[in-house]
């Protein structure tokens, strides 16, 4: 009678762990961007994934039957999302968030407004082969984040084809002053991580600094060596302690 009693127990711990340790997954893009085929490839291999779509951030700011793990977002939403970040994050507090990019070699997305968003914790691409495309889901299930390299060599190829400042050789004191002003023209964000650089502070406590992923803060520091037309972070120091010194001749120029 023991065995009899202890199976049928054993079966029923087993349905309540199933349950327990079922996550939700939503998708927030246009009805019928995400086609038939990824969904049913992500039932076959999460089996314990509920999958859900809806086509507005509002829609994804309710209570699931269970946890949701990923929230998808398509970049047009993606304002909307950011107003209603405190929302989503209050209601799916575990969840990873990230934008769907449908075409990641010619990205329509800007790589500094990902950086600066508290909330994008990475970005999908839609053109992967099937087994990449659920690798790259089963990481960011784990919380991992992921940027691909197409964007990353497209965004950086677009810096490389802007107009390059002029060359620093035999630049006369009025061109020093110009190239050290663009210091200047950095975000807050920016000023912040490049003054730990000039610090000599190495990305990982730089990241640490500011919550950040040491992801985010290579994408900051090439936004930076970019915009200030120099080579590496070494240069990027110089060009700060530069620009303070500037600052402190001119307040010792004008007191008070």
């Amino acid at each position: 009678m023991e065995a009899t009693s202890e199976a049928p127990m054993n079966g029923k711990r087993a349905a309540v762990g199933a349950i327990e340790s079922r996550k939700t997954v939503l998708f927030v893009t246009a009805p019928g961007a995400i086609s038939g085929s990824l969904i049913y490839a992500l039932d076959h291999e999460f089996p314990w994934l509920d999958v859900k779509q809806m086509d507005s951030v509002e829609a994804a700011c309710v209570a699931f039957a269970f946890p949701v793990a990923l929230i998808l977002i398509d970049p047009g939403l993606l304002s909307t999302a950011q107003r209603m970040s405190a929302e989503l994050t209050r209601r799916h507090p575990h969840a990873m968030i990230a934008l769907i990019e449908p075409d990641s070699q010619n990205s329509a997305l800007v790589f500094p407004d990902i950086c600066e968003s508290q909330l994008v914790r990475g970005v999908l691409p839609m053109n992967l082969r099937l087994d990449v495309w659920l690798s790259v889901v089963r990481l960011m299930l784990r919380g991992g984040e992921y940027f691909p390299v197409g964007m990353l060599q497209s965004y950086a190829h677009k810096i490389a084809s802007a107009p390059q400042p002029a060359l620093l050789y035999g630049e006369n004191p009025a061109e020093k002053s110009a190239r050290v002003d663009r210091v200047a023209d950095l975000t807050p964000r920016e000023m912040q991580i490049l003054e730990m650089v000039s610090r000599g502070l190495q990305n990982k406590a730089i990241a640490a600094e500011f919550s950040l992923s040491e992801h985010t803060v290579k994408i900051h520091l090439h936004n930076i060596i970019s915009k200030l037309g120099i080579h590496n972070r070494t240069e990027a120091a110089a060009r700060y302690r530069d620009h303070q010194a500037g600052r402190i001749r001119i307040t010792s120029a004008n007191p008070g």
